[in-house]
């Protein structure tokens, strides 16, 4: 975790932000919504008026994804703005790298208060952690290792506390609690409220799976707990309209993957959670901002997860100097209706290895049991080597899996088979949306194009996860 400093934002010529222009900001995520899982996406079945009533007032984002198509990796790139695999978050419940710069650390330089409500998977949330949010640049935390029902045991700054209610308002209560408080100061605040829901098991409380008597049984509870999650954003949005800050907020909505398969929907684009097609990565977004987005607009351009980080830092006039390379790129302009095209590719790679299990109830009982007993718990082994760097190193020359480079409406695909054989694909997603078409051998001279790039942002991804990017650090 690094120093960081203010600079020059364009807005005012001293430099610095007033605490009435500097905008507050809320990030809230979803837990395994796809694209289609919204009304206002088409879903047939699925009532989400309040994700409705933001999008159709707001900046919706048709081509939002995820930097990663499963969950830890993907609130990395949210915190840091670079994609996870630099800092070794491959799979679910891979804790960050204490040595990573985060958005709650630079922001706090900017004279914010931060805070964490709900889902962290970044790493353990014990006492002694080096993961855990407060490590991490949060003042105020009330945290879960991972998904988490309804009566969940979060762990409020180390401190196991039984909550009761449905999971979703549980953890918008909880931001509204603190952030009723930071609305009594003249001091600018950025909340994360990241929802355990709707990830399996799905256990939606009774008067949400009631609305949807007619589908499955299991789609019952999928689609209740949206229901449960849409009902706990209303009132998340409401409130900041009651505390009369909603005007100079930033609310800024989207998932951490692509859709379940089974029970999910992507919209119709190919494969679901866990995969590098459009399916597994692209994500529900939306961005409110009155102030600074006075009209509805809906936008087509591709944008990620990634970019968050360097777009509040732009807009809060805070930077690092030790910024380590980041894959994200600032949505100003897009925010600001001056972009109509992304000025940068996006890259993706899926590492193959397995997540590491982080059964959320499970810990937070043990850890509140033995808390009752005047006892505390150590982190989990993973989070206690959360800073440790690869040895022996990763070869800079070797990219298993399946990796992904987008650049304008062409996708190339570069998949590493089990015996290192390596297959490309080529889709043109505004002609081919659900990358059925191949057309790589048709495009060999694209695809010659396309490859270096991916190439060097692989051997750059590797580097960072070697350690390069923290050598010159203090």
């Amino acid at each position: 975790m690094r120093i960081v400093c203010l600079a020059l934002c364009g807005w005012l010529s001293t430099g610095y932000l007033f605490a009435a222009d500097r905008p507050n900001i809320i990030l809230v995520m979803a837990d395994d919504q796809g694209w289609g899982d919204m009304a206002y996406n088409g879903h047939p079945v699925l009532k989400t008026p309040n994700f409705d009533a933001a999008a159709a007032a707001g900046l919706r984002f048709d081509r939002f994804y995820a930097a990663a198509p499963v969950c830890s990796p993907t609130r990395a790139s949210v915190m840091t703005g670079r994609h996870p695999n630099r800092m070794g978050v491959f799979k679910w419940g891979y804790p960050m790298r204490p040595q990573e710069t985060t958005l709650a650390e630079v922001l706090k330089t900017a004279g914010y208060t931060t805070g964490h409500f709900g889902k962290w998977h970044l790493g353990s949330v014990r006492n002694s952690s080096p993961a855990h949010p407060g490590r991490n640049g949060f003042d105020e935390w009330l945290s879960a290792p991972n998904f988490f029902d309804n009566d969940p045991i979060l762990s409020r700054r180390g401190t196991a506390v039984p909550t009761n209610g449905e999971s979703s308002i549980v953890t918008v209560d909880a931001a509204l609690e603190w952030i009723q408080e930071q609305g009594k100061t003249d001091q600018p605040f950025f909340a994360v409220v990241w929802f355990g829901s709707p990830h399996g098991p799905h256990q939606a409380i009774e008067s949400d799976r009631a609305l949807y008597d007619d589908q499955p049984k299991k789609a019952q509870h999928f689609y209740g707990e949206i229901t449960g999650m849409d009902r706990a954003f209303g009132k998340l949005r409401d409130a900041l309209t009651t505390i009369g800050i909603r005007e100079n907020t930033i609310l800024w909505y989207c998932s951490d993957n692509g859709g379940l398969p089974g029970v999910g929907s992507t919209g119709g684009h190919r494969a679901n959670k866990g995969s590098i097609y459009e399916g597994g990565l692209l994500v529900p977004a939306i961005l409110e901002w009155p102030a600074r987005i006075p009209a509805p607009r809906i936008t087509s351009v591709r944008c990620n997860t990634s970019d968050i980080y360097p777009t509040l830092l732009e807009i809060c006039g805070v930077t690092s100097p030790h910024q380590p390379v980041l894959d994200g790129v600032s949505l100003l302009p897009l925010i600001d209706n001056e972009m109509n095209e992304r000025s940068e590719p996006m890259g993706f790679w899926s590492y193959p290895i397995a997540g590491i299990g982080t059964p959320s109830a499970q810990w937070m009982s043990e850890l509140h049991k033995a808390q009752q007993a005047g006892q505390d718990l150590e982190p989990h082994e993973s989070s206690q080597r959360a800073a440790k760097l690869p040895d022996p190193a990763f070869p800079s020359d070797e990219f298993p899996g399946h990796a992904a480079w987008i650049d304008g409406d062409w996708k190339l695909h570069r998949i590493t088979g089990k015996q290192g054989a390596i297959t490309w694909e080529l889709y043109h997603l505004a002609a081919d949306r659900t990358e059925e078409n191949n057309i790589a051998d048709d495009h060999s001279e694209r695809v010659g194009r396309m490859k270096q790039p991916l190439q060097a942002w692989l051997t750059s991804v590797v580097n960072s996860l070697n350690g390069e990017d923290y050598v010159n650090s203090p």
